[in-house]
């Protein structure tokens, strides 16, 4: 390789390292189309940043890295991180909603794939402090209604409060909305989580909504895909036998499966069989 070509590696790695750091995390399929290289290019590109120990790789793309238990990514940067499994679990999840229920989804990444798939099971009262999830029931109107939601549609309360960078609505206009409210079922995302810190998130404030949405909820599924375990966040907000059920994918091998079963009731694995 020439000088030159090392110039100009150097000068597409700091762009590929800027966006990472300006957007929160990129997509391989973005970066190639926007530098007009290889789709391989790319992925050695990001294989050398990853050396420098400045982006980590994900399913897809690249994410800052960024250690500190403060940390609170934004949507768009966590919605790049496993994105099949997120689908595989939302269907999953899906599954355990009967028609006429009143449930409860909390803000995340996971949740908002979750309420793509419950968009058509009729009769459903869902209350959410997601904007990204209402957003879902909302677009979901047919085409031409004048604004009236088809028969059947569900029925969607959004929360109040202060907007997180996750798009959570979060704070005590969130939390008096959701102790005056009782669900059959909350769908729960999750920052972390750890058999010796349970459920965590960054956000102080939006540890003590999902406090609130826990003690109206009559069962509580946390929806998280396998890299969540092990993962702590600034503020603990459940202990892990608080959960009825974590649905997460198939990432999550055999001994971890073992020691989550120690702590929570339920355990389902999307796209698994269940006993």
């Amino acid at each position: 390789m020439t000088d030159n070509q090392n110039l100009l590696a150097e000068q597409r790695r700091a762009l590929i390292l800027e966006e990472v750091r300006r957007r929160g995390g990129v997509r391989v399929n973005e970066l190639t189309r926007r530098l007009s290289v290889s789709d391989m290019t790319i992925r050695r590109d990001l294989d050398v940043l990853a050396r420098q120990g400045v982006v980590a790789k994900v399913h897809g793309g690249a994410v800052p890295v960024v250690e500190a238990s403060t940390h609170e990514p934004g949507f768009e940067a966590k919605s790049v991180l496993e994105p099949s499994a997120k689908d595989e679990i939302a269907r999953a999840a899906a599954a355990l909603v009967a028609p006429g229920s009143a449930v409860a989804l909390s803000g995340g990444t996971t949740t908002y794939a979750l309420a793509r798939h419950l968009v058509d099971v009729p009769e459903l009262t869902v209350v959410t402090n997601s904007v990204r999830v209402a957003d879902v029931f909302h677009e979901a109107r047919p085409a031409g209604s004048g604004g009236e939601a088809r028969s059947g549609a569900p029925t969607v309360v959004l929360t109040g409060g202060v907007r997180t960078p996750s798009d959570a609505l979060v704070g005590p206009v969130a939390d008096r909305a959701i102790r005056s409210l009782h669900f059959d079922l909350l769908f729960l995302g999750a920052h972390g989580l750890s058999a010796e810190a349970g459920l965590s998130t960054p956000n102080l404030a939006e540890a003590e909504t999902n406090r609130c949405l826990m003690r109206s909820a009559r069962r509580v599924v946390v929806v998280a895909d396998h890299t969540k375990w092990g993962t702590v966040g600034l503020s603990s907000f459940a202990g892990l036998d608080e959960v009825d059920t974590w649905v997460t994918d198939r990432g999550l091998g055999a001994d971890l499966r073992a020691e989550v079963l120690e702590h929570v009731p339920g355990l389902v694995v999307a796209g698994e069989e269940q006993a």
